[in-house]
């Protein structure tokens, strides 16, 4: 059996799951999320913890099992809690700053790259001297926060001789020696 799909959900106060024709609902104080639920699985809610159930031993709903209890996971810690992804920017020159929604990115190219950051996530840019510019990225669907992070490193990902480009802070980037003289 799954061993992440047979793990029990606790539902901390203030949270609300609800399912209404297959789709999942979770409602809590940073927002509201909602995932479809297909193959079969169930959900049952009682005391405070949630179980995911599935039909029967398929493959196609053991993967779905555990699938769907780390998505409903995910949903009520960031109902709760929220998430927060910080990237680096590493190269000289390289800059960004934020007005609003938009992150305005300098990478070393000829042009200036703006990007219109759904109004889900929330931006915010720090820049010191001497450091690498960092941006954070928060918010309560961990999904869209990962699809906006992957978004901006897809920019200028980092390369393997310098190191220079966007990454996450903390990642390790493999570097190769360049040519021997």
């Amino acid at each position: 059996m799954s061993r992440i799909g047979k793990a029990i959900i606790t539902v901390p106060a203030g949270v609300t799951i609800t399912e209404k024709e297959g789709v999942v609902t979770v409602k809590g104080p940073k927002g509201e999320l909602s995932q479809e639920l297909t193959g079969g699985v169930t959900i049952e809610q009682n005391d405070g913890q949630l179980t995911v159930s599935r039909p029967s031993d398929a493959k196609q709903h053991r993967a779905l099992h555990g699938l769907y209890r780390a998505l409903i996971n995910n949903m009520v810690l960031g109902t709760t809690e929220g998430f927060t992804k910080k990237l680096e920017l590493v190269g000289v020159g390289y800059r960004a700053s934020h007005a609003g929604q938009k992150l305005e990115l300098a990478l070393g190219f000829s042009h200036g790259i703006v990007l219109e950051v759904p109004k889900e996530v929330i931006i915010d840019t720090l820049t010191e001297k001497g450091k690498n510019p960092i941006i954070t990225l928060t918010s309560h669907d961990n999904q869209l926060l990962g699809m906006v992070a992957a978004k901006i490193r897809s920019f200028r990902k980092p390369e393997p001789y310098k190191g220079k480009g966007v990454r996450f802070v903390g990642e390790i980037v493999r570097r190769k020696a360049g040519k021997s003289a």
